[in-house]
């Protein structure tokens, strides 16, 4: 399913009804004041830097709202796949929503923290309804060649790529850009 050199995208990975519904729990979630403004760094420097990360992020922890339940069984199930036809050993996952304000972006990173192994697989589910082309907002995922390739954020599309050393980035969007990333895990 997954080669070391390949991003696997599936569109309607979600229905339009369960988009919407997960972009209200995330709605709900900001409402309460259970985003915060993303950081960089590790543990022993974590810092603030929008030029480089301008997104907010609310980590998608118990209690779980009744469409991210049926998110993580859904979620669930290609974890299981992964295992069975790439023998990854996956064993956990880590999911957080993403909102980025218009002008926002993530500047070229790779998702595995300095002296850690456990993400495996990450993964970026879009909840942008009605997404224009040229608004922007694209994942830029770069390959080891040197080149690169954009994908837009169209609710419902899910992007999965091996993590260990994948450099990708966030491009701004003209407009707020919402989505839930994560990581499948192998054991500490």
């Amino acid at each position: 399913m997954i080669a070391a050199d390949e991003v696997s995208i599936r569109d309607q990975f979600l229905t339009r009804a369960q988009v919407r519904a997960l972009a209200d729990c995330a709605e709900l979630r900001r409402s309460r004041g259970d985003f915060t403004a993303a950081r960089i760094g590790g543990p022993r420097s974590v810092q603030r830097r929008e030029e480089i990360r301008g997104d907010s992020i609310c980590w998608i922890v118990p209690p779980l709202l009744p469409a991210e339940q049926i998110l993580l069984r859904g979620l669930e199930r290609l974890r299981l796949e992964l295992n069975r036809e790439a023998l990854l050993g996956l064993f956990d996952l880590e999911l957080h929503y993403a909102r980025y304000p218009p002008g926002a972006s993530y500047a070229r990173h790779v998702d595995q923290p300095q002296g850690r192994s456990q993400r495996q697989v990450s993964l970026v589910l879009y909840l942008n309804e009605d997404w224009a082309s040229g608004a922007g907002g694209e994942l830029r995922i770069f390959d080891a060649a040197g080149g690169h390739r954009d994908v837009e954020p169209i609710a419902g599309r899910l992007v999965c790529f091996l993590t260990t050393g994948r450099e990708h980035a966030v491009l701004p969007a003209v407009r707020d850009r919402l989505s839930i990333s994560g990581w499948f895990r192998t054991r500490d």
